[in-house]
């Protein structure tokens, strides 16, 4: 396999070269093809580069990123498939969702009592430096309202596990990074709405309710269902057959809830509430057949995160291939405001975690966790509003630089480990 990962690297820049020709000669219809290919073969051939690899991902948004630009009508729809509908997007990124919660641990909660002090610095500077940064910049910067409120909204989210692996790669405190992480989607729900509605409400229309379901939905749930997977890997039989026929009555609940709803006969807050509670049902009946086809298949675990980052890769394609005229307009100016909000979390989230007397072990953790956002639940956001080209276009362009200084910033503190 090393071998046809560094012959991709090679055709890469084959192919890279054999552009820039046809560029000189005039031949423009041929470099749409050669780019894809070129960043394609580059994304499958830095896995064998060891000061590369960390950037595999990233590599992959970036192609995603160009093929959206490129090819913008080929990402409207598959074979009658609309992929931008409201119910698909919530289905991929609950799966997105799941797959990162399989790496979060009930256990991890245990650490609250050991890092509490850290948590709570952690989810101050994250929620005010974060939005109130997003805010300040659409005052400096004169985007259309609605990117605007996507600047916002990014920057109102909760942190996601890349913060995990960033502090991991770092040397830092992994047990506080997870367990702010945890504890910043769990407040999530109320915070997000709270601050949509008070820093965006005048530019796009926020329903705190209704924002606050949907997260509920896209987040809490499937990130409940891993947590009761993480739950079951640990359980006697007698547990496992208790949460077996509870998800087999929760399957018959389910039915019922859909039929009711599909009669029209309820509405207002309780069919809302009744979605939400069919919704918990589902991350049940999702926990316990996911931790049955793990006995049958025990690497499904190592998939996930693969399948989260395909979820992600196809939320950037169709974001950027949604808001293509947005971008032309304004794509270069959002990277700007990208790297102004992102490391102006790096820098408040350090400094005031020394201020409120923390070591700088724990301050690079904050750091992280304040300057990486979770760009998965915006899109997200952005996709149930029926706004992804607009809302959800910071996040496609915010969401490549993160991983990019994030790893930077990872390695550079990395070679200068924190003495004992």
């Amino acid at each position: 396999m090393k071998v046809v990962f560094k012959t991709c690297l090679i055709l890469s820049f084959l192919l890279l070269i054999s552009g820039v020709f046809l560029w000189f000669l005039g031949n423009n219809e041929m470099l749409s093809p050669l780019a894809i290919a070129s960043i394609v073969c580059f994304a499958l051939g830095i896995k064998e580069v060891e000061s590369l690899k960390n950037y595999q991902y990233t590599a992959w948004i970036m192609t995603a990123v160009l093929s959206g630009m490129l090819y913008p009508e080929a990402f409207k729809s598959w074979g009658g498939v609309n992929l931008r509908d409201k119910t698909l997007i919530l289905i991929i990124i609950q799966f997105v969702m799941f797959g990162m919660g399989t790496h979060i641990k009930v256990k991890d909660f245990a650490g609250i009592g050991s890092t509490g002090k850290g948590v709570l610095v952690g989810l101050f500077c994250h929620f005010s430096v974060m939005p109130l940064m997003g805010f300040l910049l659409t005052r400096i910067f004169h985007f259309d309202p609605e990117i605007a409120a996507g600047i916002i909204l990014i920057g109102s989210c909760s942190s996601g596990l890349a913060s995990n692996v960033m502090v991991y790669l770092a040397k830092g405190n992994l047990v506080l990074s997870v367990v702010v992480t945890a504890m910043a989607t769990l407040a999530a729900p109320f915070l997000t709405p709270l601050l949509m509605k008070l820093l965006a409400g005048t530019l796009i229309q926020v329903a705190f309710v209704g924002m606050m379901m949907e997260i509920i939905k896209i987040v809490l749930i499937p990130i409940g269902a891993a947590l009761l997977y993480d739950f079951l890997k640990n359980s006697d039989e007698s547990v496992l057959k208790k949460a077996r026929i509870l998800a087999l009555i929760s399957l018959i609940i389910i039915f019922g809830i859909v039929f009711l709803l599909k009669q029209n006969t309820i509405q207002g807050a309780p069919r809302e509430f009744l979605g939400i509670f069919g919704f918990i049902l589902g991350a049940l009946v999702m926990g316990v057949v996911y931790h049955l086809l793990t006995t049958f298949e025990p690497c499904l675990d190592t998939w996930m995160p693969y399948i989260s980052m395909m979820g992600i890769i196809y939320f950037t394609t169709v974001t950027t291939a949604a808001g293509r005229d947005n971008l032309l307009k304004v794509g270069g100016l959002l990277f700007v405001v990208s790297v102004i909000h992102n490391a102006s979390g790096y820098f408040f989230g350090y400094w005031l975690a020394r201020l409120f007397g923390m070591s700088k072990t724990d301050a690079r953790t904050i750091a992280f966790e304040v300057g990486l956002q979770n760009g998965g639940m915006a899109s997200g956001l952005a996709g149930t509003m029926g706004k992804l080209g607009t809302v959800g276009l910071p996040a496609a362009v915010f969401s490549p630089w993160m991983n990019i200084s994030g790893s930077i910033l990872a390695n550079f503190w990395r070679k200068r480990a924190v003495d004992k």
